[in-house]
């Protein structure tokens, strides 16, 4: 088994991604948690403030630290090699089922992972663009943001020791395309090194 302990740091700000409405996070988020037990610390660690809009996403919080739950991590991951996949000659074009394969075979240790920063958390407000039977939808879509600098720690465990270079390869891809929210447009995009 590899083991990799990696810090990133953002070069763009991140977004949160859990419902502030608990009502929501109840019954589709934390129902779709990789493991049913989680389901109730994870709506608590959604940590409402009465000032935070329901309609707004924020980071869920451990003592009032914001957090990434492991399996966004994984997420990512999942999202990285999925693109990557399509580059010839590179590490995740050689892995066959990869969600399968990152699911079983590839670990982040920390369930929770404190996001560092200095500064306040903003809030981004963007539009949402969709189209429907009914033509273009336009929605506002609104977010907590933690800034630019921001760090986050955690160890990786891969159980086969061929996928610690496809992790390297999905950790150099989130220079470009980053972690959570809107990261199409950059936002979550972050360098890592080996600690």
């Amino acid at each position: 088994m590899k083991e990799l302990k990696v810090r990133l740091t953002f070069l763009e700000e991140i977004l949160g991604t859990a419902s502030a409405d608990p009502e929501i996070h109840e019954t589709f988020i934390a129902s779709n948690a990789p493991d049913a037990p989680t389901r109730k610390e994870e709506v608590e660690a959604i940590g409402i403030e009465g000032v935070i809009e329901k309609s707004m996403t924020i980071f869920p919080r451990d003592n009032g630290v914001p957090i990434y739950w492991d399996y966004q991590i994984k997420g990512f991951f999942k999202d990285a090699c999925g693109m990557l996949r399509k580059v010839t000659g590179s590490k995740s074009s050689k892995i066959k089922a990869y969600k399968k394969e990152i699911d079983g075979l590839i670990f982040v240790e920390e369930r929770k992972i404190p996001i560092h920063f200095e500064g306040e958390i903003g809030t981004c407000q963007r539009p949402l663009r969709g189209q429907t039977p009914q033509g273009e939808r336009i929605a506002l879509a609104n977010s907590e943001t933690i800034p630019a600098g921001s760090w986050i720690e955690f160890t990786i465990k891969c159980l086969c020791d061929s996928h610690e270079a496809a992790v390297r390869e999905w950790l150099d891809y989130g220079e470009l395309r980053g972690i959570g929210q809107w990261r199409n447009s950059g936002k979550g995009r972050f360098k890592w090194a080996e600690i």
